[in-house]
């Protein structure tokens, strides 16, 4: 009997499934970080996150979305805590801005070492 055949019969190698890469999420999250020295990093990260969105199992693809939702969220945090720098209140919000991705980040990648979804990908908080 050849190796073909042996494995073909065994059922562990059969149904064995090498675990998600979850490489490339991680990288958002560091590409993400990263923005605070490079600007245009998290555009980056947020279009790896675009085109492997629905690619892996359900709790990769919640991170996906989980850094897809940083992304247009800390946007919209960032333009309004810019605007509002005009009367002096935005820089203390822009610091607040630069905590909560922190802690974002920080809550993906330890969800990403777990192997499990984001806690609440739909919050607008942490």
């Amino acid at each position: 009997m050849n190796e073909n055949q042996t494995a073909h019969r065994d059922p562990v190698v059969a149904e064995s499934h090498p675990p998600p890469d979850t490489t490339l999420a991680m990288v958002v999250y560091a590409l993400y970080l990263a923005s605070f020295v490079v600007g245009f990093t998290s555009l980056v990260g947020v279009v790896i996150a675009y085109v492997y969105r629905g690619k892996g199992p359900d709790w990769l693809d919640e991170h996906y979305r989980y850094q897809i939702r940083t992304f247009w969220i800390g946007l919209l945090y960032g333009a309004v805590a810019a605007l509002l720098t005009l009367i002096v209140i935005g820089f203390p919000l822009l610091i607040a801005l630069a905590v909560w991705l922190i802690i974002r980040c920080v809550k993906g990648f330890k969800g990403l070492q777990e192997k499990r979804a984001p806690d609440n990908p739909d919050t607008w908080l942490v």
